[in-house]
């Protein structure tokens, strides 16, 4: 591919490499820190864009996957491949290039068996069409694997293409794919050389019939009967002593059992009327005892009997 700069004075090498920071190592010249690096930047940033669409309508995809704003934003190496000797106007042709970065990935076994690994990924992988089938593929791919000692079946593939596929088993004889879920493949011989220990999930728990709950669970589920009023009152139920308001009392326990009730009553004091009239001592005129054939009797009170039940326990409370 040919570009209007001089592609030979900015890729010093025949092969360069390229990191996020998107300064090119073994440049030829005067230092990559001059006045020129703003454009001797932008110049290489021109590169991988037109690279990376070439290799995305090469590969039939909707958006490149291969760009400069990318590479800033990802720790990926990416290999450019270039031609010194076939120059146009003495500017340098780019044959074509390969990104690789390494990824956490969770992959399968032979046994189904879910492995977190985090290998290094061939994540793009381009040579121009006019260049193809001239072993330049060969030479880029071979001078990675040196570079990042690997051997070809440790690495992963990212959605690989059907040249890439007949590549890797036409030189390197991978063809042995374990089937995955994602968009990676790898191949025979991927798991013997991990750089560390493969981390393996547990496995996953057999699903088992739902058992009702326990005596005791049910004793703790079990919902509360709500006492009568006016036990049941809540705080949220009783006026705040706010101005104008007259001030209340805390709520009242919530639950009490019989004993504490039957307790409480026995401690009520009584009515002052019923208290003199029970001691036989004379209380208000209109409640004076009076003689009705014989029999003293006690001056008739309207009272309203309230029955509550609570358990086993009847307790009568009398309202006047």
């Amino acid at each position: 591919m040919e570009f209007p700069f001089d592609v030979d004075a900015l890729l010093g090498e025949r092969i360069t490499t390229v990191d996020q920071h998107l300064q090119p190592s073994g440049r030829k010249g005067p230092g990559f820190a001059t006045s020129h690096r703003v454009d001797l930047q932008q110049q290489l940033m021109t590169i991988i864009d037109e690279m990376g669409k070439a290799s995305a309508k090469a590969q039939n995809l909707p958006t490149p996957i291969t760009s400069a704003s990318r590479m800033q934003t990802n720790r990926h190496v990416l290999y450019i491949l270039k031609d010194s000797e076939a120059k146009t106007a003495g500017k340098g042709v780019v044959i074509g290039f390969l990104k690789v970065g390494y990824k956490k990935l969770f992959v399968l076994d032979r046994h189904g068996a879910h492995n977190e690994v985090e290998p290094l990924c061939v994540l793009d992988f381009y040579i121009h069409e006019s260049l193809q089938r001239h072993g330049y593929g060969k030479e880029l791919f071979h001078y990675m694997l040196q570079r990042e000692r690997i051997e070809p079946h440790q690495l992963a593939v990212d959605r690989p293409s059907e040249k890439l596929l007949c590549f890797l088993r036409k030189h390197y004889n991978l063809c042995d794919t374990i089937p995955q879920v994602n968009n990676f493949v790898i191949f025979q011989g991927f798991f013997s050389h991990q750089r560390a220990p493969a981390r393996k999930l547990p496995p996953k728990r057999h699903e088992e019939e739902i058992k009702p709950y326990s005596l005791s669970d049910r004793e703790f589920l079990k919902e509360e009967v709500e006492p009568p009023w006016p036990f049941n009152q809540s705080r949220s139920l009783i006026r705040s002593s706010s101005l104008g308001n007259s001030p209340v009392r805390g709520c009242l326990k919530p639950f009490l059992n019989e004993q504490e009730l039957l307790k409480n009553l026995r401690l009520c004091p009584p009515h002052s009327t019923a208290h003199h009239l029970m001691n036989g001592e004379p209380g208000d005129p209109r409640s004076q005892r009076r003689r009705t054939r014989g029999l003293w009797t006690i001056p008739e009170v309207p009272v309203t009997p309230l029955c509550y039940k609570l358990g086993k326990t009847e307790v009568l409370l009398a309202q006047k």
